[in-house]
């Protein structure tokens, strides 16, 4: 029976001497819950924890579309679609999405994604030649200037293949290479990072009754698969980064345990995004109605992700997100400012 074991981060000091570090970040480790399907978890010490889990938790993560990965790093979002769920559109247009763009720039952004395909639930796919046409005008001019990497958000590797051509940094793939069948082996060929994520059905049917023998570790295994496959095609872990897919294809009790477990996927031994920006669940929780009026709660969720050691938070509300990550990594880091 398989033993899954899921770090349990700190901060705080004194640091023990035996602690090991999350991913080669400002988290460290001296304990785990080992997780066994159909038993009940258990903390265990660290000298209980397997070599191979505690070389794949503790290895630092290296730079991610030039990005050094010992800070939480921002992903803005920028959709150019007419329907996304979080903005209604608002960002859909060339001369719109450079604006925003270049707000959330300034706001503090790390990274840009760009995608022109709403995978809100229910949304019908796009067409490919409307997909590019929609990101390749602003990916072209954003990277052409002084700005944060660019990654793009599609499941199809032809508009994949034309934001790369642009300069594109990273490919975000919702599908985790499910979609299309090119999409695994033009990110091998392409030398660019990539960010495989876990859905449970396309968005059009993956809020029809989700379900899971065990959600954390059956998102787990799903994404063991996809680092295996793209490790033997040849892409170096390094260059893979994991997402959970808060959302997509889960109920609000699923996104919570996922949410509440997320260190997880340190074992993968890939770094890790966490993608909840304004989603329902938040404003189920919250009773908050509209999605542009889910900053808060949405702010709340990054701060607990960065908590357990991830890495890149994609969100829509940059400017709130960084200052509360600021003021939090301050108080944690307070105590070396003195007594």
């Amino acid at each position: 029976m398989s033993e899954y074991f899921r770090p349990l981060p700190r901060r705080d000091g004194p640091r023990p001497q035996d602690a090991l570090d999350v991913a080669g970040g400002p988290y460290w480790f001296t304990e785990a819950e080992r997780i066994t399907r159909g038993a009940d978890r258990v903390r265990v010490k660290l000298a209980d924890i397997p070599q191979r889990w505690r070389d794949a938790i503790s290895a630092p993560r290296p730079p991610v579309a030039g990005l050094t990965l010992d800070r939480p790093r921002l992903m803005g979002i920028l959709n150019v679609t007419p329907d996304s769920f979080s903005d209604g559109g608002r960002h859909d247009g060339f001369d719109a999405a450079i604006a925003h763009a270049r707000a959330m720039q300034e706001a503090g952004a790390d990274l840009i994604d760009i995608g022109g395909e709403s995978t809100r639930p229910g949304a019908k796919p796009v067409p490919t030649d409307e997909e590019i046409r929609r990101t390749a005008p602003v990916i072209d001019l954003l990277t052409q200037h002084s700005a944060p990497p660019v990654s793009i958000d599609t499941r199809k590797a032809a508009v994949a293949e034309r934001a790369v051509a642009s300069g594109a940094a990273l490919i975000n793939d919702v599908s985790g290479l499910d979609f299309d069948p090119d999409m695994a082996a033009y990110v091998a060929s392409s030398g660019r990072a990539v960010c495989v994520m876990h859905s449970q059905g396309d968005p059009e049917v993956m809020q029809n009754d989700p379900r899971y023998e065990n959600v954390l570790l059956d998102v787990y295994d799903f994404l063991a698969e996809r680092v295996s496959r793209l490790t033997a095609l040849g892409v170096p872990k390094g260059r893979i980064v994991v997402d959970p897919g808060i959302g997509f294809g889960k109920t609000q009790a699923h996104n919570l345990v996922i949410l509440n477990g997320i260190s997880l996927f340190h074992g993968l031994g890939c770094a890790i995004l966490l993608g909840a920006s304004r989603k329902r669940f938040i404003g189920t929780i919250s009773g908050t109605t509209r999605a542009d009026q889910r900053i808060a709660g949405s702010v709340a969720v990054a701060l607990a992700g960065a908590a357990q050691g991830v890495q890149i938070l994609r969100i829509h509300d940059v400017d709130e997100t960084r200052q509360a990550l600021a003021l939090w990594s301050a108080i944690e880091e307070g105590e070396q400012y003195g007594t």
